[in-house]
């Protein structure tokens, strides 16, 4: 059962977030709280459903710490509650597609074989990369972007900041991590958590073109 979330609060919310430069290191998110934006996480919608990624919370301080190097020593990859690496599955191949198509059979009790033509829609998507008609890496990509977003407006509804992160070397957080040898590879970051009293930025005016800028009715 649905239950809506009033228009004033979604848009309260949303224009209450911002890109949050610099945490409160002493607040931690609530473990309910943070259990409920991994959730939403899991719920993040894909392309053909195929979720072509893996998201890794880093926890350990030590880490984290190793990290600030690799992400041009900003400081909300220490000071945020949590950090989340949004990684993609390298080179998603039909094993992939398989392993979907047993989790859609056990998860609404059908047999894998009545979902034999969309399996091949996929399998044929996948053949189409092989071939060097797309990159799927880059489709894995865009997809993540997806998920990221869903992550953001959560903790937005949530009372909680975020902020995402394009300014950290890719390579090194595989390294450091050891995500290449796990299949997956870093594409973007997301901490959360509370911002300081002494963030400048919380008070700024939020600096959005107009809607009849980015707005068109056709």
């Amino acid at each position: 059962m649905s239950h809506p979330v009033a228009s004033s609060v979604l848009l309260e919310q949303l224009k209450w977030r911002y890109a949050t430069k610099k945490f409160d290191a002493a607040r931690k998110i609530p473990a309910d709280q943070w259990k409920t934006l991994e959730e939403s996480l899991v719920l993040s919608p894909s392309s053909y459903g195929l979720q072509p990624w893996k998201f890794f919370i880093i926890t350990d301080p030590a880490v984290r710490a190793k990290l600030i190097s690799a992400s041009w020593g900003q400081k909300q990859i220490v000071d945020a509650s949590h950090l989340v690496v949004f990684a993609v599955k390298k080179n998603m191949d039909a094993a992939h597609v398989e392993h979907f198509i047993q989790k859609i059979a056990k998860v609404r009790s059908v047999p894998a074989s009545s979902l034999e033509g969309y399996k091949q829609i996929m399998l044929g998507f996948v053949a189409n990369a092989q071939k060097g008609a797309l990159d799927i890496n880059v489709w894995a990509a865009h997809q993540i972007y997806i998920a990221l977003g869903q992550f953001l407006a959560s903790a937005a509804m949530l009372g909680i900041d975020a902020c995402p992160m394009e300014g950290f070397e890719p390579a090194k957080y595989d390294e450091i991590l050891g995500l290449s040898a796990k299949g997956y590879g870093a594409k973007v970051l997301a901490t959360a958590g509370f911002r300081a009293t002494d963030d400048a930025y919380a008070s700024a005016p939020k600096v959005r073109f107009n809607a009849d800028e980015v707005i068109e009715h056709i």
